[in-house]
């Protein structure tokens, strides 16, 4: 497989972002349960439900989805950062949607503790922060790329949260010639334009890169719209449908240097 260049997702590609959010959750559930005698996990539960339903209602929600950025990461994102006016709303909005999640996921369990939500509703940020979890063979496959390809990293979300990501685990960000953030750019994946961009920085053509990512919806179709050979890295043996059909499927990232072998 002749390529030259390597495209990467970040989250649950490189760096293991569901555990992070996992881990918080549970050690912030805990707290939580042993401050009002509820189930911790029926808490994350409820609070993951009140979560995603308090994000969709907000005027914010379509923007959001656009660039690619999640209830649960709304849930500890400063949104400080970002050009376009929906990211100051995000701004002003994120501190009582933080604790509004909170609150109302213990209610819907009968707490009715509004001081315990906002309480809760500090502890998972920094739960979340303190777990920049990498998966174990990130930089093993890193390391024999490095040299080989041109590296980018084409991520979306906030700007600001997608920076403290990697700021988390600083010896990821000189790998990459190039980082790219939907929020800095304006559209997130699977749109064209994004590719297109991150294919400018590196010049190349569509069939001179490779795109790896975990989520068909975004990084998959995205590649697969400009003709750019696509790789989905399915972690955890999901079936997919024929509706997304990446180039290769594989199953961690070791796997990938065979595929560059070829």
């Amino acid at each position: 497989m002749a390529k030259q260049a390597v495209l990467f997702d970040l989250d649950d590609t490189l760096l293991w972002d569901d555990r992070s959010v996992k881990e918080a959750f549970e050690a912030t559930c805990q707290a939580g349960a042993e401050a009002s005698g509820v189930d911790p996990e029926e808490l994350e539960a409820s609070v993951r439900r009140e979560a995603r339903a308090l994000y969709e209602s907000y005027e914010t929600f379509p923007f959001t989805k656009m660039i690619g950025i999640n209830p649960f990461e709304g849930l500890w994102a400063h949104f400080a950062a970002g050009e376009q006016e929906e990211f100051r709303k995000l701004q002003s909005l994120a501190p009582s949607y933080r604790k509004a999640a909170w609150t109302q996921g213990l209610k819907a369990l009968g707490v009715d503790d509004e001081e315990l939500g906002a309480k809760l509703a500090e502890q998972f940020p920094a739960e979340r922060r303190q777990r920049p979890i990498v998966y174990d063979e990130t930089f093993k496959v890193l390391d024999q790329l490095r040299g080989k390809y041109k590296l980018l990293l084409l991520t979306n979300g906030s700007p600001d949260l997608q920076k403290e990501k990697l700021d988390g685990v600083p010896a990821l960000i000189p790998y990459f010639d190039h980082i790219i953030i939907s929020g800095e750019f304006g559209e997130g994946k699977p749109a064209a334009s994004i590719f297109k961009h991150a294919l400018e920085k590196l010049g190349i053509e569509p069939e001179h890169g490779i795109m790896v990512g975990d989520k068909l919806t975004t990084d998959i179709l995205g590649a697969n719209t400009i003709g750019m050979t696509s790789v989905w890295i399915n972690r955890h043996g999901m079936t997919r449908t024929d509706e997304i059909v990446p180039t290769y499927e594989i199953h961690n990232l070791d796997e990938l240097l065979q595929l560059l072998e070829r």
